[in-house]
């Protein structure tokens, strides 16, 4: 099989499924490594593929489905992160990454997409486990998030409920 081949096979089975695929499964199924797989998704992305990596694998974010998203600075401890984020989806939302503004190395971002209870469980026990720590941590818990949903009204909910727990940084006019 060329890569050329397994590249529009790998798109097909992401185009097919709305949970996240491992690497390790595509480069088993395709039996080739999981580096192989990752350059196939860096030349996808290449040819404009919107392929988002989640903890738990790839995913293809059609345009479509995105609706509407919004860019929240938070401000929150590692205790809250768990119920910040539960927020977010508890109100519909998605948090498709978290960045922070390093003073020295620039923007750092990761992509996170968590979209479910589940999700957000998940990503609590990675951080748990003591394996790493948020990237929040790196600037004194300042971070910003890009939360999607299908409408506005629903980011205005997430919004005032985020402003509630005074997790949100509101900027002074």
């Amino acid at each position: 099989m060329s890569g050329k081949e397994r590249r529009d096979l790998i798109l097909r089975e992401l185009r097919e499924t709305k949970v996240p695929v491992s690497g390790t499964r595509l480069a088993s199924e395709f039996h080739v490594s999981r580096q192989v797989i990752v350059q196939d998704i860096a030349i996808l992305r290449a040819a404009h593929m919107n392929i988002l990596s989640t903890n738990r694998g790839y995913m293809l974010q059609n345009d479509a489905e995105t609706g509407v998203t919004r860019i929240f600075k938070m401000c929150n401890t590692d205790e809250q992160t768990e119920d910040e984020l539960r927020t977010i989806v508890y109100y519909g939302g998605v948090v498709e990454n978290d960045f922070v503004n390093h003073k020295v190395y620039g923007r750092v971002q990761v992509d996170l997409n968590i979209r479910s209870s589940r999700d957000v469980t998940e990503f609590i026990k990675g951080i748990r486990s003591g394996k790493s720590t948020p990237l929040k941590n790196i600037t004194s818990d300042y971070h910003y998030h890009t939360v999607s949903a299908d409408s506005e009204e629903t980011l205005d909910l997430i919004e005032e409920a985020l402003k509630e727990k005074n997790y949100l940084i509101i900027k002074k006019s």
